[in-house]
């Protein structure tokens, strides 16, 4: 019997607000071919944990700074294989991923960034350090991207994009609200629904073969 749904983990570092415009997609349908099954945070203390145990998520903490890089990934990995995750989501995950794992989860991983890639992206560029630089740019219009990822930092393809007019008299802090209110809570969602849709297509008609 053909599933309909695939199994989502969600990598997480902080408070985990994109994590919960996932949990609500899911609650609403706007998220249907896919269902989240964990959440790996790299930090025991983060916020997200508790959203997910509220939502009744399974959560798993795995620590780079105890076990190193490679011992980070080799432990995500290995959460992954068990929960049988088809598509890993990373929701404010402050770690780079090695150019090794991005290669065995190919077009299987997904980021938000706080951008209009490539405007303010890649190596450096996080949190509130992409709004002040969009801020001391004196851009116009700013946005969030949800891209696929590969081993260059923020170089994956784009799945979806929304742009955000900056008001005057903006903060990098009341940037980065208003950013995730209209962008990234809204384009993350739906960009997972469209890859989980495409990862049941190519299973369909990979049966068909």
């Amino acid at each position: 019997m053909k599933r309909t749904k695939i199994n989502i983990a969600v990598l997480v570092s902080g408070g985990g607000t994109n994590l919960q415009a996932l949990i609500n997609a899911q609650s609403t349908g706007i998220l249907k071919s896919g269902e989240i099954k964990l959440v790996i945070s790299n930090k025991a203390d983060a916020y997200a944990l508790q959203r997910a145990a509220a939502a009744g998520i399974e959560t798993a903490v795995v620590s780079k700074k105890e076990l190193g890089a490679d011992g980070m990934e080799k432990a995500i990995s290995e959460l992954l294989s068990r929960r049988k995750i088809d598509l890993i989501v990373l929701a404010g995950f402050m770690c780079i991923l090695s150019a090794g794992f991005t290669a065995k989860y190919d077009h299987r991983i997904i980021n938000v960034h706080p951008s209009l890639i490539p405007s303010f992206c890649g190596e450096g560029y996080y949190g509130l350090r992409v709004h002040k630089a969009a801020l001391e740019k004196g851009v116009k219009v700013t946005g969030a991207t949800v891209h696929f990822v590969n081993e260059i930092p923020d170089g994956g393809e784009i799945i979806l994009q929304k742009a955000v007019t900056v008001p005057k008299n903006a903060t990098p802090e009341s940037l980065q609200n208003r950013v995730m209110r209209l962008a990234e809570w809204k384009i993350l969602p739906r960009a997972c629904e469209i890859t989980a849709k495409n990862i049941l297509k190519e299973e369909k008609d990979n049966e068909r073969v």
